[in-house]
């Protein structure tokens, strides 16, 4: 799946003019560009003000038209996601730094979450083939009384019924578990992004501080 590439631009400032805040934005390529300010023809868009650290400080949300800006509705809506997307950031930027140093450290903590997502689909897989061979064996069990002109007895047919139920329940929670699986993925492989945003920030102020200049992209 193709990735948006993330630009650090790296403008060659001294010490002295270094801005308290950065800015994210998105490009004409839709990339991901963190600069000390937003170009004039990408302000409309949105951007956020983040802090040294690469915590989101501020969302700017989109520009709205003059239709949309007449709808008091939907400007006071859009503040209030502006808000909202601030608190959630933030938080989750904060999770990120209070648990991991690395974007190895998230890889392996996702290594370890799926290991455990696969024993708990071995266990359920086992127990599906126990309960698919006790099945055969009332089924094969009931057959061959029927064979002898007799009908099955209650006990068994009741038996049949249960353990049909348990498959049945029990292939749930193995497809469950698959789409789990998935969605670690998919939530780790964000958190493995968005870390690797907050570490382009912090490496873009250490290179300005120690008078580095020219661009860098990853």
């Amino acid at each position: 799946m193709f990735k948006p590439l993330i630009i650090i631009a790296v403008v060659a400032l001294s010490q002295a003019t270094i801005a308290d805040n950065l800015y994210r934005y998105k490009n004409e390529a839709g990339g991901t560009v963190v600069d000390w300010q937003v170009p004039v023809e990408f302000i409309a868009k949105g951007y956020e003000i983040l802090d040294g650290n690469g915590t989101v400080v501020e969302i700017v949300p989109r520009q709205l038209t003059v239709e949309e800006m007449n709808d008091l509705d939907l400007v006071a809506k859009v503040k209030q996601d502006a808000v909202a997307e601030k608190q959630r950031l933030a938080e989750w930027d904060r999770q990120l730094l209070l648990r991991y140093s690395t974007v190895d450290d998230i890889e392996a903590a996702h290594q370890r979450a799926l290991s455990e997502l696969k024993i708990r689909l071995s266990i359920l897989t086992s127990n599906q083939r126990s309960l698919k061979a006790r099945l055969e064996s009332y089924l094969a069990r009931v057959a061959e009384v029927e064979r002898r002109g007799r009908e099955a007895g209650d006990a068994d047919l009741n038996s049949i019924a249960a353990i049909r139920r348990e498959i049945e329940t029990n292939a749930k929670a193995i497809s469950e578990r698959r789409l789990q699986s998935d969605a670690v993925t998919a939530s780790f492989q964000q958190d493995k992004e968005r870390f690797a945003q907050i570490q382009d920030v912090v490496l873009l102020r250490r290179s300005l501080s120690r008078g580095g200049s020219g661009p860098k992209s990853r």
